[in-house]
């Protein structure tokens, strides 16, 4: 008998530029399928690749069966498909429901790289993270530590220079829409925005 962590032969190494886009929940039916839960409202990350790398949980993860055993660091993908309102999934020599629930709570990783392209105008949160925001006056606002979906449209979290990035109080909220986002500059690591320090 073959463990679940012997079965993948050769691993590739952890990408450099891996992002978290999702995590096991548990078993779906008795051939191996798993729920996902993704981290995007549109999960095609996990569409774009057949090479996910897992992490097991952190913290107050699924609970795991006590004969789990270690969470492989690499799955091949056979199948993955949307189902309802969420996700599930079907990888290499995981074939049966036993199998499948040793997989629960692993954390998903994408390489970026495999991320389908989007639209000039459109981006990937993981690529505005970090990023410098400066209003048309020149003047620096802080730094994107994160983005809040409100559902009509995302908005930017930024942390002023020198603010605690913890801090919630010290942040400022700014619309990612075209009426205050006037430039994105990936390659400069810049926004630029229609927005004054007093709003």
């Amino acid at each position: 008998m073959v463990s679940v962590s012997q079965a993948f032969g050769d691993i590739p190494a952890w990408p450099d530029d891996a992002v978290e886009v999702g995590r096991i929940l548990d078993a779906w039916g008795v051939k191996g399928w798993v729920r996902i839960q993704p981290f995007a409202a549109d999960p095609q990350a996990l569409f774009s690749s057949r090479r996910w790398f897992l992490k097991p949980p952190e913290g107050n993860g699924p609970r795991r069966p006590a004969a789990a055993g270690t969470i492989p660091s690499f799955l091949k993908i056979s199948q993955v498909k949307r189902h309802g309102d969420g996700v599930v999934m079907l990888a290499q020599d995981i074939d049966s429901r036993d199998a499948a629930e040793t997989l629960r709570g692993a954390r998903i990783f994408i390489s970026r790289s495999s991320f389908p392209s989007v639209d000039p105008d459109e981006f990937y949160w993981v690529d505005l993270i970090g990023l410098t925001v400066v209003n048309l006056q020149g003047v620096t606002l802080g730094a994107v530590v994160g983005l809040v979906d409100t559902g009509p449209h995302s908005v930017l979290r930024i942390t002023p220079p020198g603010a605690d990035p913890k801090s919630e109080a010290a942040e400022r909220l700014v619309p990612f829409v075209g009426a205050y986002v006037t430039d994105v500059s990936l390659s400069d690591r810049r926004i630029t925005v229609d927005w004054g320090l007093d709003y």
